[in-house]
């Protein structure tokens, strides 16, 4: 689900969802530039496009997978990665182009859940969350520069959270025409979850806890309900996106 959230008049978050492909993506036009809602919604139709013409590679590469060949999850996700790349540049071009798109970016996680594995890609600040048996695991790092110092020791957690400049990324798709690409994987088990969002829902959510109580036990179009009425009820400053997927089978 999305939602324009409270304050926004645009909803410039974008998502994408094929079962069959095990493909998920979510993407929040950056705030404060023009067009992020083209930016976002182009990023996922680039990388729709980029995972169905490397169909036959990932049918190969999966089956090396559950034979149990590290190097094949390499080249998943190297795939993933060209793929965000491939839509990087793309954004950048359209904006290049034409002057009233000029500065427009996005944020991308995007997930192929493969072999037993789980592929993430990652650019910005959306989330991957895996939830298994009540326990949460976050796949993604935030590119932000709140994220940044506290790495680097430069703030404490008590001044991050004070801090009026969590929104500040540090990396965007579109906003030149490369950009650096964080990749993830994970096992996957049959009854894992998997929580897909942009900051406008993660950035309401005070531990893990409360994505257990949103996405753990009930049907997912509750859990994916329940984000955004959580994040709408906190004050929704921002458009809010939520996927929740559930794994039945071996993938």
């Amino acid at each position: 689900m999305t939602d324009v959230g409270r304050k926004r008049a645009i909803n410039e978050d974008a998502f994408f969802r094929d079962d069959a492909m095990g493909f998920y993506v979510v993407a929040d036009g950056v705030g404060g530039h023009n067009k992020g809602e083209i930016a976002s919604r182009e990023t996922v139709d680039q990388l729709h496009m980029w995972v169905r013409g490397a169909a036959r590679d990932l049918e190969r590469l999966t089956g090396r997978v559950m034979e149990g060949d590290t190097e094949s999850t390499w080249e998943i996700r190297r795939l993933l990665e060209s793929g965000v790349q491939s839509a990087c540049y793309m954004v950048f071009g359209m904006a290049e182009l034409s002057p009233d798109k000029r500065g427009m970016s996005t944020t991308c996680s995007a997930m192929l859940i493969r072999g037993g594995f789980a592929f993430a890609a990652h650019v910005g600040d959306s989330r991957v969350y895996r939830i298994r048996r009540r326990s949460v695991l976050q796949i993604t790092e935030d590119h932000t520069l709140i994220n940044y110092k506290l790495k680097h020791g430069l703030i404490t957690a008590e001044e991050a959270e004070r801090s009026t400049a969590k929104n500040v990324i540090t990396r965007a798709v579109g906003h030149k025409d490369y950009v650096q690409v964080d990749t993830a994987d994970v096992d996957v088990a049959p009854g894992d979850r998997f929580l897909m969002c942009t900051d406008g829902l993660h950035g309401y959510i005070k531990n893990d806890d409360e994505i257990v109580e949103l996405c753990a036990d009930d049907p997912i179009d509750a859990g994916a309900s329940a984000s955004i009425d959580l994040a709408n009820q906190r004050g929704g400053r921002d458009n809010i996106t939520a996927l929740v997927i559930e794994v039945l089978a071996a993938a």
